[in-house]
C-alpha cells in the first residue's frame, strides 16, 4: 500500500488531538526503527507520513546526528532549533532576530508534546514526535488540511525562513520529495524511505498568509530565481586613504569577457554565517567569496559581483578564474554540520553558475578549497583543506545531476558509499581524535596493505616521513569523484598514479571504473605547475612579471594523469583601488598553452608540450 494512500485521510482529522497524551506503541527495530517512528508520530499528530517524511528529508535526510546540533542550532531528524543568545549577530540580513520563535522551535515543540527541551534534542523518537506536533501546530493555525497537497502552506510555515522566496523554495523541495520519492541509508544505520506519489498536487496558494517580507528588489542578487537570496556587498574600500594599494576584499574586473570563469570552489566558513558576512564587509580583512550559504535554512547571500575576483582560494590564477562559495560549517565537526538545505542551495547556485559560465560539471571544475593548489612549493603547508572530509562529495554531485555512474576502463573514479565508509581522524590542532563517522575519501598507503605507511605527500613532509591520519593533512587521502589512473592492482586493493608516485587504497567498492581522456608524459620528469601564468618575457613593461616555479611532484615515465581540458594562460594584474599604476587592472596573456589534470588530492597544470592527451 502506497504511504501516501494510507494516511491521506488522516490529515483531516486529530491535529494535536493526542499532543499530551503517551506516545503510542510501534513496531520498529533495528534498521526500521526511525522508519517506525515516522509512522507512528504522523498517526498521533494527524499528519500525512508522506508529509512528516519528505520534511524531515529536506531538513536532515533523516539523520540525528547523535543528538548534535547544526551550526544554527538545530537538532534531530526534525531539525528543531535552540539557538543561544550569544550565538546571534545583529545585522539587517534576514538572519531572524534574537526573540524570534523561529530560534527555539524545540521548546515550542517540546511544550506542545509535554516533554523536556532536552529528551526533544537527543532523543530521535522524541525529536520526530515534536517536529509532527509542531507541523500540526501550524497546520491548525492555517486551517485544517484536506489533503496532502494542502498541507503546502503548513511546511512552508516549518521552514521557519523570514522570506517567501525562502520558504516557498523548502515547502516545492519537499513536495518534490513526495512526488519523485527518496530512499537513504542513515549514518547511524537507519534505512528510511517515502515512496513516491506522483499524484500529489500541492496547493501552492496560500503562503502569502504566512505574512513574510518578499526578497529585496534592489541591489539584485545573480541567483536563480528558485533559490532565497539577498545581495549584501563586501568591502570594497581603503584601510589607509594614502595607500591606493591598502584595500578590501576583492578586485574589479570584467569577467568573462577579460578572463574564463572555469571553476567554481566550495569553502566552509569556520565560523557562523553572521560572522562571514561581519568578515567580509570588514576591508581589513583581505578575504571575501562571491556566495555565502546558510547552513539553517539554505539562504544564499551574495557578496561579490560573479564579474569581480572575490580573494577567497588562497591562488590568484584559481581566484582570476572561479567563483567562491562560502558554506558554513566547521570541517573538523563532521557531516553533522552540512545540512540537506545547504546541500540544497549550494547544488542549485552551482547548476546555475554552470550553465551562465559553461563550467564543467565535474570533480576537476567543481572543487573543495582542498583542491586547490599551491603557487609555490613552500605555499604548500598552509593550503586550506575544507570542506573537508565529512563533506558528501557523491551526494552532491548527484544533486548537480552528475553522480558516479561506473563503466569499464583503466582509469578509476574515488566513489565510496558516504554512509557505510566510516573512517576516524585526528583533530592535530586540538591534539585530539575525531569521532568515527561517515566520510568521502579513502586512506592512501605506500604498499597493499592496512599495515603500510599512509601516503607521503612531498610538499607536506619534505623530509619524507609517512603520512598522518591528521584530518589536515590532505595528501593521504583520495576524494570522492576524484579519478586516477590504475596504476597496479593486488587482491582488494587498487593503486593509483598520484602526485607523481603510487599510491594504495583498500578497493572495497570505493573505485569505480571509468573512461576518459589522460595525458602521458613526453619525457621522464615532466614538470607541474599551480597556475598557468605568461611568461616573463611576455609581461608589457610597466607590468612585473608574476613569478612561478613548477611543485615538487613530477611526472615520470609510465604514469598518466586524468586530463581535464585546457586552460587560459594569463595573469590579472590587479594592485590598486583607483588604477593608479599603470597599465592596472590588465589582463596580461601568455602563449604557452597549459592543460589541468587531477594530480593528486588537488588539481594542477602541465604544459601541453609535455605531454601527450590520449585515451585512457
Amino acid at each position: 500500500m502506497r504511504i501516501g494512500t494510507a494516511v491521506a485521510g488522516a490529515a483531516t482529522v486529530g491535529l494535536l488531538g493526542a499532543a499530551l497524551t503517551a506516545p503510542p506503541a510501534y513496531a520498529g527495530s533495528g534498521r526500521d526503527h526511525r522508519q517506525a517512528a515516522f509512522t507512528a508520530a504522523a498517526r498521533e499528530f494527524g499528519v500525512p507520513a508522506p508529509v512528516l517524511l519528505a520534511v524531515s528529508y529536506q531538513e536532515t535526510r533523516w539523520e540525528a546526528h547523535g543528538g548534535a546540533p547544526s551550526t544554527s542550532g538545530a537538532y534531530g531528524p526534525m531539525a528543531l532549533t535552540d539557538v543561544p543568545r550569544s550565538a546571534l549577530g545583529q545585522r539587517g540580513d534576514g538572519t531572524p532576530p534574537p526573540d524570534s520563535p523561529a530560534l527555539h522551535t524545540a521548546r515550542t515543540a517540546a511544550g506542545l508534546i509535554g516533554a523536556p527541551v532536552s529528551r526533544v534534542e537527543r532523543d530521535d523518537v522524541t525529536n520526530i514526535r515534536a517536529g509532527a506536533a509542531l507541523l500540526a501546530h501550524y497546520a491548525k493555525a492555517l486551517g485544517t488540511p484536506g489533503t496532502v497537497g494542502g498541507w503546502y502552506a503548513a511546511v512552508a510555515r516549518y521552514s521557519e525562513s523570514g522570506t517567501t522566496a525562502g520558504a516557498t523554495e523548502f515547502a516545492d523541495d519537499v513536495y518534490g520529495t513526495i512526488t519523485g520519492g527518496a530512499s537513504a541509508d542513515t549514518t547511524d544505520g537507519q534505512h528510511v524511505r517515502v515512496e513516491a506519489d506522483p499524484a500529489v498536487r500541492p496547493d501552492t496558494a496560500p503562503p502569502h498568509r504566512l505574512g513574510l517580507r518578499a526578497e529585496s528588489a534592489t541591489p539584485k542578487a545573480e541567483c536563480p530565481r528558485s533559490l532565497d537570496c539577498d545581495y549584501i556587498p563586501a568591502a570594497y574600500q581603503l584601510n589607509d586613504p594614502k595607500d591606493p594599494q591598502s584595500y578590501g576584499n576583492y578586485d574589479v574586473a570584467d569577467r568573462p569577457k577579460d578572463e574564463r570563469v572555469d571553476t567554481i570552489v566550495l569553502h566552509d566558513t569556520e565560523e557562523t554565517y553572521a560572522d562571514t558576512i561581519d568578515t567580509f564587509t570588514n576591508p581589513a580583512a583581505y578575504v571575501s567569496a562571491h556566495y555565502v550559504v546558510r547552513s539553517g535554512d539554505g539562504h544564499v547571500t551574495q557578496m561579490v559581483p560573479t564579474k569581480d575576483v572575490a580573494w577567497q582560494a588562497g591562488n590568484w590564477y584559481i581566484n582570476s578564474h572561479s567563483v567562491g562559495i562560502e558554506q558554513e560549517g566547521f570541517a573538523i565537526a563532521g557531516a553533522t554540520w552540512y545540512t540537506e538545505r545547504l546541500y540544497h542551495s549550494t547544488s542549485t547556485l552551482v547548476r546555475y553558475l554552470s550553465a551562465r559560465y559553461g563550467v564543467p560539471l565535474d570533480r576537476q571544475h567543481i572543487i573543495g578549497h582542498d583542491n586547490v593548489p599551491a603557487t609555490s612549493t613552500a605555499g604548500i603547508p598552509a593550503m586550506h583543506w575544507d570542506p573537508g572530509p565529512f563533506w558528501d562529495w557523491n551526494h552532491f554531485m548527484t544533486l548537480l545531476g552528475r553522480p558516479t555512474v561506473p563503466s569499464y576502463g583503466n582509469v578509476v573514479t574515488i566513489a565510496p558509499r558516504f554512509a557505510d565508509n566510516v573512517q576516524q581522524v585526528t583533530d592535530c590542532e586540538q591534539h585530539q581524535p575525531v569521532a568515527a563517522q561517515a566520510s568521502s575519501f579513502v586512506w592512501l598507503r605506500t604498499a597493499p596493505s592496512p599495515d603500510a605507511p599512509l601516503f607521503s605527500d612531498p610538499g607536506l613532509h619534505k623530509d619524507g616521513a609517512a603520512g598522518t591520519d591528521c584530518a589536515a593533512d590532505w595528501g593521504d587521502k583520495a576524494s570522492a569523484g576524484q579519478q586516477f589512473v590504475v596504476a597496479d592492482r593486488k587482491p582488494g586493493w587498487t593503486a593509483i598514479w598520484y602526485a607523481g608516485a603510487k599510491a594504495w587504497f583498500a578497493d572495497r567498492g570505493a573505485g569505480k571504473p571509468t573512461e576518459t581522456l589522460v595525458v602521458r608524459p613526453k619525457h621522464d620528469a615532466v614538470a607541474t605547475y599551480g597556475v598557468a601564468y605568461p611568461d616573463a618575457s611576455e609581461y608589457p613593461s610597466d607590468i612585473p612579471a608574476a613569478g612561478f616555479a613548477p611543485l615538487p611532484y613530477t611526472i615520470g615515465s609510465g604514469q598518466s594523469y586524468v586530463y581535464g581540458g585546457p586552460v587560459a594562460t594569463d595573469y590579472y594584474y590587479a594592485k590598486t583601488i583607483d588604477n593608479s599604476l599603470p597599465d592596472d587592472h590588465t589582463v596580461v596573456r601568455g602563449h604557452q598553452r597549459y592543460l589541468r589534470i587531477q594530480l593528486g588530492h588537488r588539481i594542477a597544470f602541465v604544459r601541453a608540450s609535455d605531454v601527450v592527451v590520449t585515451p585512457a
